[in-house]
C-alpha cells in the first residue's frame, strides 16, 4: 500500500484506468471488424515515428502519432484507390515504419532516452502531461462512441447493411481508424510497441467467451483490461520487471482462466 504514496504510481494507476476505457471501446471494434492485423501494423509503424522523434528532438509520442496517422490514411488510400490488398499495403507501411525507426535511432547522437520504455512498456514513467493527453483522448473517444454508437455497431457488424441504412460508412471507418491510431500511440507507455497489440485484442477475445453482444463486450473487455492492467502494474512494481510484459502475461492468464470457467459451465 505504500506505493500509493508516490506520485509516479498514482499517475500510472490513473493512466491504467483511462487506457482500459479506451481499450474497451476501440478493442471491441477492432476484434468485431477483424482489424487485428491492421492494429499490429499501426503499432509497429509507430516505431518509425518514435525514431524520428528521437532524431529530430521532438516529443516521441507526438511524432509517433503523426507517423501512424499518415500510415493509416496511406493504407486506406492505397487499398481503395489503387486496388492493392489491404494486408499487402499494411505490410509495406509496417516494414517502412520499422526500417525508418531503426535508422533514425541509429543516427541519433548518444543514447535514445526512455527507448526501452517505448519498446517494452513502463507505465511508471507516465507524467502529468501524458495523463492530460490520455484524459482528453478518453473523453473524445467516449463522446464519439456515445453519439455514434449505432452507426459504429452497424459498420462493425455489417458494412453493406450499414450503407443501406444511409450511414456514412467511410466517415465512420476513417474516424475509427484515426481513433485507433491515437489510442495505440497513447498506450505505448503502458505495454510497449512489442506487445501493444495484445491490449486491444486479448481483453476483447476474453469477453467474447461470455457474450457476443457488442455493448456488453465493450464493458466486459474494459473491466478485464482494468484488472489486468492494475494487477500487472503491481507485479511490475514489486518484482521490477517491464510493465508491458507483466500486464500482457496477466491478461493471457485471465483468458486461460475464462476458457476454463466456460468449459466447466458448458459441461454442467
Amino acid at each position: 500500500m505504500d506505493l500509493f504514496q508516490y506520485t509516479f504510481f498514482q499517475n500510472a494507476l490513473t493512466a491504467t484506468i483511462l487506457l482500459s476505457v479506451i481499450s474497451g471501446i476501440l478493442g471491441a471494434y477492432i476484434v468485431v471488424r477483424r482489424l487485428v492485423f491492421i492494429t499490429g501494423g499501426i503499432t509497429h509503424t509507430s516505431f518509425g515515428g518514435l525514431g524520428l522523434g528521437f532524431y529530430l528532438g521532438l516529443n516521441p509520442i507526438f511524432s509517433a502519432f503523426v507517423f501512424s496517422l499518415l500510415s493509416v490514411l496511406g493504407v486506406e488510400w492505397i487499398s481503395r484507390k489503387h486496388k492493392v490488398r489491404e494486408d499487402s499495403a499494411i505490410a509495406v507501411f509496417w516494414s517502412l515504419g520499422m526500417a525508418v525507426g531503426v535508422i533514425a535511432i541509429f543516427m541519433t547522437p548518444g543514447y535514445a532516452p526512455n527507448l526501452s520504455s517505448f519498446l517494452f512498456g513502463n507505465i511508471l514513467t507516465v507524467n502529468t502531461q501524458d495523463l492530460l493527453w490520455i484524459s482528453v483522448f478518453a473523453i473524445i473517444a467516449l463522446l464519439f462512441f456515445t453519439f455514434f454508437y449505432f452507426d459504429i455497431l452497424y459498420v462493425a457488424l455489417d458494412r453493406d447493411f450499414a450503407q443501406t441504412k444511409g450511414i456514412a460508412v467511410k466517415q465512420i471507418e476513417y474516424t475509427m481508424m484515426v481513433l485507433i491510431a491515437a489510442g495505440i500511440v497513447l498506450s505505448i507507455r503502458m505495454v510497449g510497441v512489442m506487445l501493444l497489440m495484445s491490449l486491444f485484442t486479448i481483453p476483447q477475445i476474453t469477453a467474447s467467451i461470455f457474450t457476443h453482444r457488442f455493448f456488453k463486450m465493450v464493458i466486459l473487455s474494459a473491466i478485464i483490461a482494468l484488472i489486468g492492467g492494475i494487477t500487472g502494474l503491481f507485479v511490475s512494481s514489486l518484482i521490477n520487471v517491464p510493465s508491458g510484459a507483466s500486464i500482457v502475461l496477466i491478461l493471457v492468464l485471465i483468458y486461460i482462466l475464462a476458457k476454463g470457467i466456460k468449459s466447466l459451465l458448458v459441461k454442467q
